[in-house]
């Protein structure tokens, strides 16, 4: 079957992967928000909102290791550009259900980071999961999305 590539922007004209040449863009002040869920037990809750889980503050380690995969999201993603990232701000927010995780990423260059932050959120959900796997070996990481892009030659983009 024979698929047109033209369109493929990270893929060349024999269908390898190749990583988009972006030197020739502007250098423009991007953001990204995207976000997630990590869905865990009534008695993780309590923990978090109280005494906290047996392995620490579980808070604090998910927004410090979301903060440093955005930072490395080109080693995790093979055709992310390496770019300088100048801002990561990770929110939690311990709900009924879970924790809400929420991450934006901002840099002054060529490409956007709608990867770095995606790369955030879900390390930050990977890390509290590792914190309360002692007590919900169940957690589950769920609905991680792009919320917003700003920046850049396609401008501004809001999730509906």
């Amino acid at each position: 079957m024979t698929e047109d590539r033209s369109h493929l922007t990270h893929v060349d004209s024999r269908g390898a992967a190749r990583m988009v040449d972006v030197s020739a863009k502007d250098v423009t002040v991007r953001s990204a928000t995207a976000s997630g869920f990590v869905r865990t037990t009534p008695t993780v809750i309590g923990l978090l909102r109280g005494e906290g889980v047996p392995k620490g503050d579980a808070l604090a380690v998910a927004r410090i290791a979301g903060i440093q995969a955005a930072k490395r999201t080109p080693d995790l993603v093979p055709l992310c550009h390496p770019i300088a990232i100048h801002g990561v701000t990770v929110d939690l927010e311990v709900t009924d259900e879970g924790v809400r995780i929420q991450a934006t990423v901002r840099t002054a260059d060529r490409t956007g980071v709608e990867m770095e932050a995606l790369t955030c959120v879900a390390a930050a959900g990977l890390a509290m999961v590792d914190m309360v796997k002692a007590v919900d070996r169940a957690a589950v990481i769920t609905d991680i999305q792009v919320e917003e892009k700003t920046g850049g030659r396609s401008g501004s983009w809001r999730r509906s």
